[in-house]
């Protein structure tokens, strides 16, 4: 064979092999592209809550009340990172009331909260400022809709009931007949409360004898101790208050040794075996019907009225003092008669 033909022969080869690979290739798949990473999503948003209340959060009292509903309803939601909330306690000056609502409501808290009756008008200035901020306060019941306002909600409580109830506790109780009745101020859930403790006593013995004092202030202890030791010396062995101030009147029932019913938060920590019960305000039910709503968009114009039956209003008994099961359960009985509209405090 000529080195010609060899020659032609190998490079026919050559090129046949080269077509062969170049086909095979062209068969063959096409790699699968490596996965591309989804872009990182914002953990959202939590839902916040400032509030300015008008004693210190833990005052055994109203503010105390918000304060624990808060912390209830953080717990509930998940923690902080669902639900986040901030306070600025005594706040008794309402120009500074004032500026700590409107920072806060300049820093785009979702919900702002003025815990207390004497911020009512000062929030109907400013609300219309923050068209998107939902705000509320209380004890109250206006809205401010007459004023063209839309951002405000307002919640109250019917004191009243669970006054009754322990008025009619305290008429079992007592061997004087003698009661004594201790306010700051004859306005608002305060006076409800006391209101309806004297009908709860007269309903369960009509020939009580009845003291009432309103102190005017909603701070001074040393006058509701006054008033506490006045009331004890003319022979008074009940005694109910209401107020941050009922500290001074429950530390005489304490040194003197007879029954004090509280109001707003459970006072039972001060005199384990004086305090019979409290009625306590629970806010988490508002709380959290006025966090559904924001969220929704209705920002305002509602009102709020907590009662026994729809559980913002609780008769918390003292399990460390011995009340006899004939009286708690004439207790129990009361209460679910309020519930369900056999019995009525006959309080306006």
């Amino acid at each position: 064979m000529s080195r010609k033909n060899i020659f032609t022969k190998s490079a026919f080869s050559i090129v046949a092999l080269m077509v062969a690979l170049i086909a095979l290739a062209a068969c063959a798949p096409a790699p699968t592209p490596a996965p591309t990473a989804a872009p990182p999503t914002a953990a959202p948003k939590p839902f916040r809550v400032a509030v300015v209340m008008p004693s210190a959060s833990n005052d055994l009292a109203f503010s105390q009340s918000m304060f624990l509903a808060l912390q209830g309803v953080q717990k509930e939601m998940g923690g902080k990172d669902k639900f986040d909330f901030v306070y600025t306690d005594n706040m008794f000056n309402i120009p500074d009331a004032a500026a700590a609502i409107r920072d806060y409501a300049n820093k785009g808290f979702d919900l702002v909260i003025a815990h207390g009756s004497q911020y009512g008008a000062l929030l109907s200035d400013l609300a219309n400022d923050f068209p998107k901020t939902a705000f509320a306060w209380g004890t109250a019941v206006d809205t401010f809709a007459s004023k063209g306002v839309k951002n405000i909600n307002a919640y109250t409580v019917a004191a009243d009931q669970g006054g009754y109830v322990l008025g009619v506790i305290a008429a079992k109780l007592s061997k004087t007949n003698k009661f004594g009745l201790i306010g700051p101020v004859p306005a608002g859930d305060g006076k409800l409360h006391i209101d309806g403790f004297e009908a709860g006593v007269k309903a369960t013995s009509p020939t009580a004898n009845i003291a009432k004092t309103f102190t005017q202030s909603f701070s001074d202890a040393a006058l509701m101790s006054q008033a506490a030791q006045t009331m004890v010396t003319n022979g008074a062995d009940m005694l109910t208050g209401t107020s941050q101030a009922v500290t001074g009147a429950i530390a005489v029932a304490k040194d003197k040794n007879v029954a004090w019913f509280g109001n707003q938060s459970s006072q039972a920590s001060l005199a384990p075996k004086n305090v019979v019960a409290t009625q306590v305000y629970d806010w988490t039910p508002f709380l959290k019907e006025m966090i559904d709503n924001t969220k929704k968009g209705t920002l305002g114009g509602q009102v709020f009225t907590g009662t026994l039956k729809n559980k913002v209003l609780v008769v918390q008994y003292n399990p460390d003092y011995a009340l006899p099961a004939d009286v708690k359960a004439l207790a129990d009985k009361t209460i679910a008669g309020l519930m369900d509209g056999t019995i009525q405090t006959g309080v306006k």
